[in-house]
C-alpha cells in the first residue's frame, strides 16, 4: 500500500497541519495528533512533528502507509478515512539512568510558527527562519548553562532542526547566522567537510546574500564601505577609523526598489556578513530600518522618528546561494517576507496612495 499524498490548497493555506488532517479525513483532533507526534507525516519531504505547523499553499503532505483507509468513490477519492490501531510504545523504551532510574522527561518545544524546511539533502539543510527564533547559541551561554541547564532554555534553530529533519541525534553545524529579529533564509552543515566548504565560501564573500529591509529614510544607492568595531564610543557597534585595532570590514551594496516620502523599499547585498551590518549601515546612512531601536540614532543622539508602526526592524534574508559543497553545483534559493515585513509594506505604498 503506498503512502498517501496531497497537496495544500489555496483554502487549506494558512491552517494548521491537525485542522487540515482533521478535515480531509474524518479524523478527530486526537488522531490527527497522534499521526503527527509518531512520525507518520512529511511536510515538503521532511518529517513534520509538530500539529501547530501552519501549511502553505502547494506544499506537499505525506501520510505513511497503512495510517489511514482512504475510501474511493467513482473515479474520484474521498476525502475521509480513519486511522488504523497504532500500538503504544512500550515504557521500555523510555531513557533510563544507571540504576534502573527513569531520566527525567525532556522538556517539549513546540516548532514555532513560520519555520519552514526549504531544501536538505545529506550534506546541508536551507531553512527559512521566522523572526524571533535564534539562529544559534553563543558558545558563552552555552558554556555558562551546561549541558543539562541548556535543556530548559529556548530551542534555537541549530536545536530544532536535527529532529525536523528525522534525525534528533545528527547536529546540524552553523556556518552564519541571522540576527534573532531578522527573518529570512539561512544555512546550517549536516557534515564536518560540508561545514568546512560553506565556511570557505563565506569567507571568500562568493555567496550570494541579499536583504529585504524597509527603511525611515531613503539611503544613497551605492556600495558602503565601513570598518565596524564593537563600540563606537556609546555602547553600540558602529563605524569607526580603519586604524581601529578591533575593526572589521564591511561591504553592502544598497539598492533601491521602491520609495514613498521618507520611507523606501531596499535591497541590501552583503559583500562581508559582520555583526547587525546592514542595520548600522542603513541607520549611518540616516535611513534606520522601519521599527529599528538601536541603530537608529547619531552617537549620543536622540533616536529618530519613526511613523511606521513596524514590530521589529524590518529587514528580511530574501536570498541565499552558494556553490554546493560536494556537488560544486551552482544552487539559489528566494524567499518571500513574512506577514509582518508584508503588512508594514502594504500600509506604507496605502498610504503614500492615499
Amino acid at each position: 500500500m503506498p503512502p498517501i499524498t496531497f497537496v495544500v490548497d489555496s483554502r487549506e493555506a494558512g491552517q494548521t497541519l491537525a485542522a487540515v488532517l482533521k478535515a480531509r479525513f474524518g479524523l478527530s483532533w486526537s488522531q490527527a495528533k497522534r499521526l503527527v507526534e509518531r512520525r507518520h507525516v512529511k511536510v515538503g519531504g521532511q518529517v513534520e512533528t509538530d500539529v501547530a505547523r501552519r501549511l502553505r499553499a502547494g506544499k506537499r503532505v505525506e501520510l505513511a502507509a497503512g495510517t489511514v483507509e482512504r475510501k474511493e468513490t467513482g473515479d474520484r477519492r474521498q476525502e475521509t478515512a480513519k486511522p488504523k490501531t497504532q500500538p503504544k510504545p512500550s515504557r521500555s523504551r523510555e531513557p533510563k539512568r544507571s540504576g534502573g532510574e527513569r531520566a527525567a522527561p525532556t522538556p517539549r518545544f513546540p516548532t514555532p510558527e513560520g519555520l519552514e524546511i526549504v531544501y536538505a539533502d545529506d550534506a546541508l539543510v536551507v531553512a527559512d527562519k521566522p523572526a524571533g527564533l535564534t539562529t544559534m547559541r553563543h558558545r558563552e551561554e552555552a558554556a555558562e548553562f551546561g549541558d543539562r541547564g541548556r535543556r530548559f532554555l529556548p530551542k534555537t534553530l541549530a536545536d530544532l532542526l536535527p529532529g525536523l529533519l528525522g534525525a534528533p541525534n545528527r547536529p546540524v553545524i552553523a556556518v552564519h547566522r541571522i540576527d534573532r529579529d531578522t527573518s529570512g533564509l539561512v544555512v546550517f552543515a549536516r557534515t564536518r567537510d560540508a561545514a568546512e566548504a560553506l565556511t570557505k565560501q563565506f569567507r571568500k564573500h562568493t555567496v550570494d546574500r541579499r536583504y529585504l529591509a524597509l527603511t525611515r529614510g531613503v539611503p544613497k544607492a551605492g556600495r558602503i564601505e565601513s570598518t565596524l568595531v564593537r563600540d563606537r564610543g556609546d555602547g553600540r557597534r558602529g563605524s569607526a577609523p580603519k586604524s581601529s585595532p578591533d575593526g572589521k570590514r564591511a561591504v553592502t551594496r544598497v539598492k533601491v526598489l521602491e520609495q514613498w516620502g521618507n520611507f523606501a523599499l531596499v535591497e541590501c547585498r552583503l559583500e562581508t556578513g559582520r555583526t547587525h551590518q546592514v542595520r548600522i549601515h542603513l541607520g549611518e546612512a540616516g535611513a534606520p530600518l522601519c521599527g529599528e531601536t538601536v541603530y537608529d540614532r547619531p552617537m549620543n543622539g536622540k533616536p529618530l522618528p519613526d511613523g511606521s508602526g513596524a514590530p521589529r526592524p524590518m529587514l528580511h534574508a530574501a536570498r541565499l546561494g552558494f556553490a554546493h559543497p560536494e556537488s560544486g553545483e551552482a544552487m539559489a534559493w528566494d524567499a518571500p517576507p513574512p506577514e509582518d515585513f508584508a503588512e508594514v509594506l502594504a500600509m506604507l505604498r496605502d498610504a503614500s496612495s492615499g
